[in-house]
């Protein structure tokens, strides 16, 4: 190949790779226009977005890895916990709505601090807190740095005890300065798109496939901006398994643990097991027939757990239990 024609190869690329781009933000502004508009609140530098419905008692929802606020609606639980609690549910930030300023390590402790904060702003100051997944980390955290906050707290299919995985350090290079960029750009959008129905089944397996979640996350997950989000926090994971500063014995508000029983993305009903061994005001249930999207696939076996750590977290007096279902 003479070197003009490896110049004009090189100039083809990058032009596909810059219309790649261009195509994929397009994508990317429709989803997001798609979306109901909330409430955003403004703080240290950045801003949360929320859906916010019912009153009473408040109680927070937040997201995993890869989803959004529409994570609780598409799922029935956000509708339904409305009817007798104050309900937010956030875009954890670079998710949905909620940018993610670089430059910060947006560590599930910062980010406890920064959802405390927000809701502190906005008047609440004791809460009930819901995480799913990714989520559970920041819901943990929260009810360990802030307990004169946090009433109680339910945390589902929590991948608390992460190990050094090589599949963390391959989610990870998106968030590479140049490669990443251009792989969040050009290449990853259209992967993800393509391989979309293989990850729903292997998150919701052994349950069926919950459409409305998965068209509605499908476009989100998606974006560049977004996609950098989901590989800074396998980053931040494969990190937590590398030098682990877990501290979960000092949790002193109830918790709910739920786990799928045949959750396929790591070992939820051992790090779920190990979890209560050590938090002593703890409840445990391992729901059988459902995956890592056990709150997807079971909505029923989060509502309950809400209701049993508000009901412990209101009368102050909570024994430890475990609730591994057989039905």
């Amino acid at each position: 190949m003479t070197a003009k024609s490896r110049k004009n190869l090189l100039l083809l690329l990058a032009a596909a790779t810059f219309g790649l781009a261009l195509y994929n933000n397009l994508l990317a502004r429709r989803a997001l226009a798609a979306r109901p508009l909330g409430r955003f609140i403004h703080l240290r530098g950045t801003k949360l977005h929320f859906l916010e419905a019912g009153h009473g008692q408040p109680l927070l929802l937040l997201h995993g890895n890869g989803a959004s606020a529409e994570d609780f609606t598409t799922s029935g639980i956000f509708g339904r916990v409305a009817a007798r609690h104050r309900v937010l549910a956030f875009d954890r930030p670079g998710f949905g709505m909620s940018p993610r300023p670089a430059g910060r390590p947006w560590t599930a402790a910062a980010q406890a601090d920064l959802i405390d904060a927000a809701v502190a702003k906005l008047g609440i100051e004791r809460y009930m807190v819901v995480g799913h997944s990714w989520g559970a980390a920041v819901a943990l955290e929260m009810a360990r740095r802030h307990p004169r906050s946090v009433a109680g707290a339910v945390v589902v299919a929590g991948y608390h005890y992460p190990s050094p995985r090589l599949a963390l350090a391959i989610s990870a290079l998106p968030a590479v300065p140049l490669i990443g960029t251009v792989l969040r750009h050009a290449v990853l959008p259209s992967l993800v798109r393509l391989n979309w129905r293989w990850a729903m089944k292997k998150i919701f397996h052994p349950a069926t496939i919950a459409i409305p979640f998965a068209t509605t996350t499908r476009g989100l997950a998606s974006r560049p901006s977004q996609l950098r989000s989901i590989s800074a926090e396998s980053f931040l994971m494969l990190a937590s398994a590398l030098f682990p500063n877990r501290r979960y014995a000092e949790i002193a508000v109830p918790v709910g643990i739920i786990a799928g029983a045949g959750d396929q993305l790591f070992d939820a009903k051992t790090e779920a097991l190990r979890l209560q061994d050590e938090i002593s005001h703890s409840l445990l249930d391992i729901v059988p027939g459902a995956g890592h999207m056990v709150h997807q696939s079971n909505p029923k076996a989060v509502l309950a757990m809400i209701d049993k750590v508000a009901a412990f977290a209101n009368i102050g007096d909570m024994a430890k239990h475990r609730l591994v279902r057989h039905d």
